[in-house]
């Protein structure tokens, strides 16, 4: 069962919104909508997680 991308990407909560979008930098978007977040590798969720980290970070030291 794979969760959809809401038709509007501003209904999202903004970590939400921030995981889809950095899933679409990196080429796994299409990925996950087809088949769910489960079937990403534990490499390419550790990327995802890293970058939302990094940008966290660096939103709060702006």
């Amino acid at each position: 069962m794979s969760k959809k991308i809401p038709e509007d990407l501003n209904s999202l909560e903004p970590d939400e919104k921030l995981k889809y979008e950095i899933a679409q930098e990196l080429g796994l978007l299409d990925k996950v909508l087809e088949e769910g977040w489960r079937s990403l590798s534990s490499k390419e969720t550790g990327r995802i997680g890293g970058m939302i980290t990094r940008r966290k970070r660096e939103d709060k030291n702006s």
